[in-house]
C-alpha cells in the first residue's frame, strides 16, 4: 500500500493548509513530491567558521544572521549588510549587482556566506561574498545556538530551490528541512522498494528508504551522490519504460510493407544532377529498411542545417505515391512550407506526380478542390503548416507522414497529422541537432538517423563576434559584400507584441540604412507582423536577387535557402539561444562560397550570453553547438522541449547523469521483453514487479503520461 506516500502534504505535523497552497505552487502535492523535492545544493557546515576566530587575508564561510542590511549612496553606490553569529560580527559589501542583491539579502535573513576576510575602519568584512539565504531569525527556537541544531548544523546541509511563496510561509531551506524530517519519520512501511534486487546490485545503487535519508539529510557527500544516482537511475528508468511500452506498441501494430527503390524514387534520385553523400545513402537505406517492413516506421532523422534532409523526405513521400498512397509533409511556416512545395514541384514535375500546397491564401474554391482530393483514392503529395490537422481535412490513404523542423510542433499537433491516416510511416525531421541524452527521452520511442556528412563544397561559415559600438566599420563591410553581388541578411531580435522596441529597431534600421549608407543598393524588410502574402511576395524576391540585403526579425531562421547570401549578421546576439544563432548562422553558406557571419553584441553580458557567444565563434558543429546549449540552459529550456511533453526531471540531470540514462534505457527496454536475451532473462519482471512500477508512474508522471505517449 503507499496510501501515506500518496495523502496530501497538508496533513503533515507542521504545514497545514497556507504552507500546503505554497507547496503546490513549486509542485508538492503529496508527501511522496515533498520526498522528491530534491536539495540543489548541500553546505557543509562542518567546516562553517565562528566570526570571532577570522583573521584577515584568510578565505572562511560563516553562518550568520543579518542584522541590517540597505543601499548606501555616495560617489558610487553600494549594498552593505551587517552580519552577526552571536560571537562577532562583521560587514559585507557589494558594488556590483546591487539589485540582485538588494532582492535576496534582507534583515532577519540567516546566510550561509563565503570570500575572502578583509577589514573596514577596525571591523572585518567581506567584499563581494558569495552567500546562500537559508532561513530566517524566526526559525530559531528558543536560545539554542545557531550551530548546535540537530537539522540545521554540524553537518552536511541541504538548500532546497526556493519561492516567495515558499518563504511567504516560513518555508525557506531550514523550514523545509523540519517537515522533510517528518515526512520521512511518518511512511512507515509505505516506503516500498520498487527496483529489482539485481538493479540494485549491479549499478550499486542504495535502496528506496536510505536513498530518501541520504539525499536530504546525508552522512557525507558520498552517501548523498549515492542517494542521487538511484533516484535519478529510477527517475529515468520510468521514463524509459514508458518509451519502451510505446515502442512495443508501435512494433506490434501492422503498418504497410512499402516497396522501396521503386521506379520514382531511382527517377528521382537520377535526376538530381549530384550524387548523394555517403550518409545519405546510409540514411536512406536505413528509412527503407523500415518502410519495407509491415509494421509503421517511426523514425527521427537529424541533420545539420544544409545537410540534404529534404532529398530523404522526398524520396519517403514517393515511395508512399508508387505503392498508391497519399503522403503529407507539415512545416513550421508558411513560407517554408511554400519553398518545400516549390522544390517538390519542380523536381517531380517530370515524374507526374502532384504536389498540392494546403495554405491560408487559398481561396474556399480551391480549398474545396483540394480536400475532396486528399479524400479521393489518387496517390498525391500535400505539403502544409498545421492547416493540416484542421478538423475537415480528411485524407483518403494516408501511408507516409513527414514533419519537418518537428521542434516546432507540439506534441498534440504530430499526433494529430498521424492520427489523419491508419498507422502510416511517419518521418520527423530536425536541422537542430538534439544531445543523444535529450534524444534519448524525447524520442527514445523512435528509431534515429544522423545525416553527419555535409555536401561537398560547402564550406564553414566563418563567425566573428563584433562591438555594437563598432557598427559603422560593420557597415562598411556590408557595402562591400552588395558591391561584389552577394547578398546579406541583417537580423533582429523576435519581435514579440510587448517589445515593440524591437520592431522599432528593425523598422528604424530599414530606414536608416536605405536613405543613407546603403541607398544605392535594393533593400527589404520582413517581419513576424507583417502579413503572410506581403512577408511572401519579400521573401521571394529575396531568393530570385531581386533584394540585397534583407533586414528580419527570426522568421527566417528555418529553411528558408537562399544560396546568393554570403553575409549575416545577427543585431544583439547576445539575446539569442544558441540553437537559433546556429540556425540563423545555415541561412549562408549554401552557394559553395566564402561566407561570414557576425554577431553584433552590446556590452555588460550575463556569463550565459558569453557561453553562447564562445560557442559560436569556436565551432560550426551543429552536435557541439547543441551539447553546449543543453548545458547551458538545461533540458527544460533546450529549444522548448516543455512543448513535447518531456516530464520535468526532479532530481536526475541529463548531462551529469547521462550514464545512468543509457543504464536505465538498457534495462527499461529490456523488462519488457524488447532487449538482448540475457538481459531479458536478468529483469523480465514478475506482474507484481510491474504492478509496482505501474504505480509509481502513475504517482510520478500522473496526467503528463498522455503527452509523453504521443512525444
Amino acid at each position: 500500500m503507499t496510501e501515506r506516500l500518496v495523502s496530501s502534504v497538508q496533513y503533515l505535523r507542521g504545514v497545514g493548509p497556507a504552507r500546503a497552497r505554497a507547496l503546490e505552487k513549486s509542485g508538492i502535492r503529496s508527501v511522496e513530491d515533498l520526498l522528491l523535492y530534491a536539495p540543489r545544493r548541500y553546505v557543509d557546515r562542518r567546516q562553517c567558521r565562528r566570526l570571532d576566530t577570522l583573521q584577515e587575508g584568510q578565505t572562511a564561510t560563516v553562518l550568520a544572521e543579518v542584522l541590517t542590511a540597505h543601499v548606501t549612496r555616495g560617489r558610487r553606490s553600494r549594498f552593505v549588510a551587517r552580519i552577526s553569529d552571536g560571537t562577532g560580527a562583521a560587514s559585507c559589501v557589494w558594488f556590483r549587482a546591487i539589485p540582485y542583491v538588494r532582492g535576496a539579502l534582507r534583515a532577519g535573513d540567516l546566510v550561509v556566506l563565503s570570500g575572502k576576510v578583509g577589514s573596514w575602519r577596525g571591523e572585518l568584512q567581506f567584499a563581494h561574498p558569495e552567500f546562500e539565504t537559508v532561513g530566517s531569525a524566526d526559525d530559531r527556537e528558543g536560545d539554542e545556538e545557531l550551530l548546535e541544531e540537530t537539522l540545521h548544523a554540524g553537518r552536511l546541509i541541504p538548500i532546497y530551490p526556493l519561492t516567495a511563496d515558499l518563504r511567504s510561509v516560513g518555508l525557506a531551506s531550514r523550514g523545509l528541512r523540519r517537515i522533510v524530517r517528518t515526512a520521512l519519520d511518518s511512511v512507515g512501511t509505505d516506503l516500498k522498494e520498487t527496483l529489482t534486487p539485481e538493479q540494485l546490485e549491479r549499478h550499486a545503487l542504495p535502496g528506496i528508504r536510505e536513498a530518501f535519508e541520504q539525499l536530504h539529510f546525508p552522512a557525507d557527500p558520498g552517501h548523498a551522490a549515492a542517494a542521487h544516482a538511484r533516484l535519478a537511475y529510477e527517475e529515468f528508468f520510468y521514463m524509459q519504460l514508458l518509451l519502451a511500452d510505446r515502442s512495443r506498441a508501435v512494433k506490434q501494430r501492422r503498418g504497410h510493407a512499402f516497396r522501396t527503390w521503386g521506379p520514382l524514387v531511382r527517377a528521382y534520385l537520377e535526376g538530381l544532377g549530384f550524387v548523394l553523400t555517403g550518409a545519405q545513402q546510409r540514411v536512406l537505406a536505413e528509412v527503407f529498411e523500415d518502410m519495407g517492413r509491415a509494421r509503421p516506421m517511426n523514425r527521427l532523422l537529424q541533420g545539420d542545417v544544409g545537410s540534404g534532409k529534404t532529398v530523404i523526405a522526398a524520396a519517403v513521400m514517393l515511395t508512399a505515391v508508387q505503392s498508391g498512397m497519399q503522403a503529407a509533409l507539415m512545416a513550421p511556416t508558411e513560407i517554408l512550407a511554400e519553398q518545400h512545395a516549390g522544390y517538390l514541384r519542380e523536381q517531380f514535375a517530370r515524374l507526374d506526380v502532384p504536389v498540392h500546397l494546403l495554405s491560408s491564401r487559398l481561396g474556399s474554391g480551391e480549398r474545396k478542390i483540394l480536400l475532396q482530393a486528399l479524400a479521393g483514392d489518387r496517390p498525391l503529395i500535400v505539403i502544409g503548416t498545421h492547416a493540416l490537422i484542421q478538423a475537415d481535412v480528411d485524407f483518403a490513404r494516408l501511408g507516409a507522414v513527414v514533419v519537418d523542423e518537428q521542434h516546432r510542433f507540439g506534441v498534440l499537433q504530430r499526433g494529430a497529422l498521424q492520427a489523419k491516416g491508419v498507422d502510416p510511416d511517419v518521418l520527423v525531421m530536425t536541422a537542430t541537432p538534439i544531445p543523444r541524452t535529450l534524444a534519448m527521452t524525447l524520442y527514445g520511442d523512435l528509431e534515429t538517423s544522423v545525416i553527419d556528412e555535409m555536401p561537398p563544397g560547402r564550406r564553414p561559415v566563418a563567425t566573428h563576434r563584433v562591438s555594437l559600438s563598432r557598427k559603422e566599420e560593420v557597415i562598411g563591410r556590408v557595402r562591400k559584400v552588395l558591391d561584389s553581388g552577394a547578398q546579406v541578411y541583417w537580423v533582429f531580435p523576435l519581435v514579440e507584441e510587448t517589445e515593440k522596441s524591437d520592431l522599432a529597431a528593425a523598422v528604424e534600421s530599414y530606414e536608416r540604412l536605405s536613405g543613407g549608407p546603403l541607398a544605392d543598393h535594393r533593400l527589404g524588410l520582413v517581419h513576424g507582423r507583417l502579413g503572410s502574402e506581403e512577408k511572401e511576395r519579400t521573401m521571394s524576391l529575396f531568393r530570385r536577387g531581386e533584394i540585397d540585403l534583407l533586414v528580419a526579425t527570426t522568421v527566417i531562421e528555418v529553411g528558408v535557402d537562399v544560396p546568393g547570401a554570403t553575409m549575416i549578421l545577427i543585431d544583439h546576439a547576445e539575446r539569442f539561444g544558441l540553437s537559433q544563432l546556429h540556425q540563423l548562422r545555415g541561412r549562408v553558406g549554401r552557394g559553395g562560397g566564402d561566407s561570414t557571419c557576425i554577431l553584433l553584441t552590446g556590452s555588460n553580458l550575463t556569463p550565459e550570453a558569453e557561453s553562447r557567444l564562445k560557442a559560436m565563434v569556436e565551432t560550426t558543429d551543429g552536435f557541439a553547438i547543441a551539447e553546449a546549449d543543453l548545458e547551458i540552459r538545461g533540458p527544460g529550456e533546450f529549444f522548448g522541449t516543455r512543448q513535447h511533453g518531456l516530464p520535468s526531471l526532479r532530481i536526475a540531470n541529463l548531462i551529469t547523469d547521462s550514464r545512468l540514462l543509457a543504464a536505465a534505457r538498457t534495462d527499461a527496454f529490456a523488462a519488457l521483453g524488447l532487449g538482448e536475451d540475457d538481459a531479458r532473462d536478468r529483469l523480465g519482471a514478475d506482474p507484481d514487479r510491474l504492478a509496482l512500477w505501474r504505480d509509481a508512474i502513475a504517482r510520478r508522471l500522473g496526467e503528463r503520461i498522455v503527452l509523453a505517449d504521443i512525444a
